[in-house]
């Protein structure tokens, strides 16, 4: 029974802090949404970040209260551990990986979608956004990674350099 929970936790914890990271990436890297996703997003994480923000305000240009919101919402979906007789500390540093690892694949499903559009659609109405939200990631990597043939290969660079990353993260937790 605790499996199911932890499943329907984890569900609803995984597109709210979807949506939190999302928030916090577009606001970091002043990328300005189509009204669709300006509105889901908003609409979807207000409740929790408007309070956030009066404890913790935004400072260098940053939402540092959707980032802090996110995490919250991972610890909260971690703490079903609880449950199941884990300690505190082992909850807060579960939560803590879960949220890295949250993060990173974020940019990995940014990097696909992109990809996909690349593909399939260069001109649908999302593509510019997810090429903006991935712009920070891929500039450093195309000034690297020469074209081949005409193909950009720094999008499968940086999904690599992203596992790598997932790969030490796990390593320095201890769960890999």
């Amino acid at each position: 029974m605790l499996s199911i929970l932890q499943l329907i936790v984890d569900a609803i914890a995984t597109v709210l802090g979807g949506v939190l990271l999302l928030r916090f990436w577009m606001q970091a890297i002043r990328v300005r949404p189509p009204a669709s996703v300006a509105q889901f997003t908003f609409t979807l994480s207000d409740w929790l970040v408007r309070p956030l923000r009066r404890l913790v305000p935004g400072v260098g240009g940053y939402d540092w209260a959707s980032l802090i919101g996110a995490f919250l919402v991972v610890f909260l979906a971690t703490s079903v551990l609880f449950l199941s007789g884990m300690p505190g500390q082992t909850v807060f540093l579960m939560a803590l990986y879960r949220f890295l690892n949250w993060i990173i694949y974020g940019f990995m499903a940014l990097l696909v979608v992109e990809a996909i559009f690349s593909w399939v659609n260069p001109h649908a109405p999302l593509a510019p956004l997810v090429r903006a939200l991935n712009d920070p990631l891929l500039r450093p990597l195309r000034k690297v990674v020469p074209l081949l043939g005409g193909l950009d290969l720094s999008l499968l660079v940086a999904l690599i350099l992203l596992q790598i990353a997932q790969l030490l993260l796990g390593m320095a937790f201890g769960f890999r």
